[in-house]
């Protein structure tokens, strides 16, 4: 028998929304969730409530499952993997991609993630890599009776989710920015311009993230779906002002890095007019001596104190006196 070929789920996983998923929850649309345990029978969602169901985008159960549930196009647009967020409106459902940081990332490492999510009336559906129930915080729901009430109040929840894990990452950046202006000022550190490139690679990277993920979530705000009411309008509204805030801030972190690459750019610049300053009053100072030197050793008659023994020392110090005048003469004007 071919593993490769996904198997059918049994019929009860199948009614109850438990093939290869990490849990199904409910909520009561009042701030209680309950999770629903494979064994139990279908769950009753309430009247106001509302069913997630978490699946594993890479589980062929699940993918067959969800082929089963929304049609094998709509299954694809769930399981396919996607390089950017986005926001598509289907009839009365729409189809959310986020992407995610991982647990512990670093900023020159994000490792970003796939969060997929099909929003209809009374049922979302998550297809994702991620541990779900770790990144929604559901002990803390439970134990707080805080859960969200509507379908838009849990995607706005994911995305504050979101911005919650990039924001610790942005303000890494940040301190790294604060790091190498504090060396171009005290060290005048020039080397400093590999670490100001790899970090200006990391903020383009956080606003791939970012800025897409504020658009999916205004593009879901002024969408008309019908089960959509004002207070989920205004959820959407909040968190997509909080990734709006984010951008900002990367925005600017990305103004300052240009500013600190110009000023790397002028530290440089400073430091080869000094070098071609001294360059050229060296050349300067020598060049008068050079001709006076290279005439005095022409090999031809009249040379003026050719037989003269202490004549050699005279010209060193004529030499000598000569290019002090010079000096002081280009320090009178401010050449040095």
């Amino acid at each position: 028998m071919d593993d490769t070929i996904p198997r059918e789920p049994p019929a009860r996983h199948v009614a109850n929304g438990m093939v290869g998923v990490g849990a199904v929850l409910v909520f009561d649309g009042k701030g209680g969730v309950v999770r629903h345990e494979p064994s139990a029978e279908e769950p009753k969602v309430p009247a106001r409530g509302f069913k997630l169901v978490c699946g594993n985008s890479k589980a062929p159960e699940f993918k067959v499952w969800l082929k089963q549930e929304l049609g094998e196009f709509n299954a694809d647009l769930l399981t396919v993997p996607s390089s950017r967020s986005r926001c598509t409106v289907i009839e009365d459902r729409a189809m959310v991609v986020m992407r995610v940081a991982r647990p512990g990332a670093e900023p020159h490492d994000i490792g970003r993630q796939l969060l997929t999510l099909w929003i209809e009336k009374g049922r979302v559906i998550i297809a994702s890599e991620l541990n779900i129930l770790d990144f929604l915080g559901l002990n803390k729901w439970v134990a707080s009776h805080h859960a969200p009430v509507t379908p838009a109040d849990l995607v706005a929840r994911l995305g504050l989710r979101a911005a919650d894990r990039l924001e610790p990452l942005i303000e890494m950046l940040g301190d790294r920015l604060d790091d190498i202006e504090e060396a171009l000022i005290v060290q005048n550190n020039t080397k400093a311009n590999n670490r100001l490139a790899e970090l200006r690679r990391n903020l383009i990277s956080f606003r791939r993230i970012v800025w897409p993920q504020r658009d999916v979530l205004n593009t879901l705000e002024i969408e008309d779906l019908s089960h959509f009411t004002a207070r989920d309008r205004l959820r959407l509204r909040e968190a997509s002002a909080r990734s709006a805030r984010l951008g900002d801030e990367l925005q600017a972190l990305s103004e300052r890095a240009v500013l600190v690459h110009e000023q790397i750019i002028d530290a440089r610049s400073e430091q080869m007019n000094r070098t071609m300053l001294i360059l050229a009053a060296v050349t300067v100072v020598f060049m008068p001596l050079t001709l006076l030197t290279g005439a005095l050793g022409m090999n031809v008659a009249g040379i003026p104190f050719s037989d003269n023994p202490h004549a050699f020392w005279a010209v060193c110090a004529a030499l000598f006196v000569l290019s002090l005048g010079i000096i002081w003469w280009m320090r009178g004007r401010r050449w040095l």
